[in-house]
């Protein structure tokens, strides 16, 4: 079976929950799968794995610089392994055009085409930001079509977790159906 690398980029951790369970997918149906924070991992993709698995989270209409910076760094050997990109925000719940575009300016800018691409829904942590972030968040919730919600008092999670899984599967899928 496969070593998988999952590095992700994430601010308020939901992107970290995404690569988990993307990473608990793939251990399930065999593969050695390590999800790590890219702050952590630094800017080099380390030797002996043969697939990589890249998330982002969406914070002021960009995907987190770590994630760009691995990817530009990384670019030779990114093209040369069966690879995925998955892009976490508040857009993929409710305006997908938009969510798709974060993801085309990614590609433009980082030069990096992947296999497979998903958008999950990310959330609304309201509970956990300050006072600023909070009502500065309501309102871009507010601004946002679909159904975001705006009450203060509780968080909003828009993962859906399904998606997650079959993404992680069908990875898997092309893993075990390309030859080494």
């Amino acid at each position: 079976m496969s070593r998988v690398l999952i590095p992700y980029a994430t601010t308020e951790g939901q992107t970290a929950q995404i690569a988990e369970v993307i990473a608990g997918v793939l251990r399930e149906r065999g593969h050695d799968a390590d999800h790590v924070d890219l702050t952590k991992l630094g800017d080099t993709l380390p030797d002996g794995y043969h697939a990589v698995i890249i998330g982002a989270s969406i914070h002021m209409g960009k995907h987190d610089k770590h994630a760009l910076e691995f990817v530009r760094k990384n670019l030779d050997t990114l093209v040369r392994l069966p690879s995925a990109f998955f892009s976490v925000s508040l857009a993929a719940h409710g305006d997908r055009d938009e969510a798709e575009g974060y993801v085309d300016q990614f590609e433009e800018e980082s030069g990096w085409r992947p296999d497979k691409i998903a958008l999950f829904g990310g959330a609304l942590l309201y509970t956990k930001y300050g006072f600023i972030k909070r009502h500065m968040m309501k309102k871009i919730a507010a601004d946002k079509p679909g159904d975001l919600g705006l009450d203060l008092s509780r968080d909003y999670v828009y993962t859906e977790w399904d998606a997650v899984k079959r993404f992680a599967e069908h990875f898997a899928e092309q893993l075990e159906t390309t030859p080494a």
